[in-house]
């Protein structure tokens, strides 16, 4: 479930209207608040627009990775998160699925304003098994974080294990991934193929080294304070 589930993105991308509509939200973007009620166009009155630093939470997008987002997406601002859409929720979640059926979940989604180029980043964690996973697909770039990090020019995940009461208990390591995806149907990425690759990246790192923090992993599960963009 996304942040406005009575905003239509794809009618309000068009025509005069959107414009519009974007020019209202920039204007306000700094100002809104209030009870979600929905104005005259159809958003709701307290629509915000931030920058990428104040995302998902507000501790989980570096300032590089708020740099990496704009190469990403071709802009600098965004729909701000719901409050459902953070590390802390997240981790929380992660917490209470652990070793479950279905462990993996939504970490944040991240979206560029209305009125703008659509662009619609997931991010995610799962649980995984090292002792299966298999010989990445050819557009991956192999690097030296966390047991395993792959990146592309659509997606990056970094693979960590955690020693933690939160997880697996601080006797044993449970191993996760964090991944960060272009969120839409498959086509040939367009720029830079290698500056779109160590966005990609960066974003990823940024976000498991905050879910890493957040589940109190030791030594932040071995991750990087930095994220390392040479290849493996």
């Amino acid at each position: 479930m996304r942040m406005w589930t009575v905003v239509s993105r794809r009618p309000v991308r068009g025509g005069l209207f959107s414009a519009a509509v974007a020019g209202a939200l920039l204007l306000g973007a700094t100002g809104c608040g209030g009870g979600g009620d929905e104005g005259e166009d159809g958003v709701p009155d307290d629509y915000k627009i931030v920058a990428g630093t104040q995302l998902c939470g507000g501790n989980a997008v570096s300032a590089d990775a708020a740099k990496a987002l704009k190469v990403i997406t071709g802009s600098s601002r965004f729909e701000a998160s719901s409050e459902e859409y953070s590390v802390e929720q997240a981790a929380t979640d992660l917490a209470a699925m652990f070793n479950a059926p279905h462990h993996s979940g939504d970490i944040c989604r991240i979206y560029t304003p209305l009125g703008t180029s659509e662009f619609d980043l997931r991010v995610t964690w799962r649980q995984v098994d090292p002792d299966t996973t298999g010989s990445p697909a050819s557009k991956f770039t192999v690097l030296k974080m966390g047991e395993r990090a792959l990146t592309a020019a659509d997606e990056a995940s970094i693979q960590f294990g955690c020693r933690s009461d939160k997880v697996a208990g601080a006797s044993a390591v449970g191993h996760l991934e964090v991944g960060v995806e272009h969120w839409a149907t498959p086509t040939e990425p367009e720029g830079d193929v290698g500056a779109l690759k160590d966005a990609y990246a960066t974003v990823a790192h940024s976000f498991a080294l905050a879910m890493a923090k957040e589940l109190g992993c030791a030594n932040n599960a071995g991750l990087p304070a930095k994220p390392v963009l040479d290849p493996a």
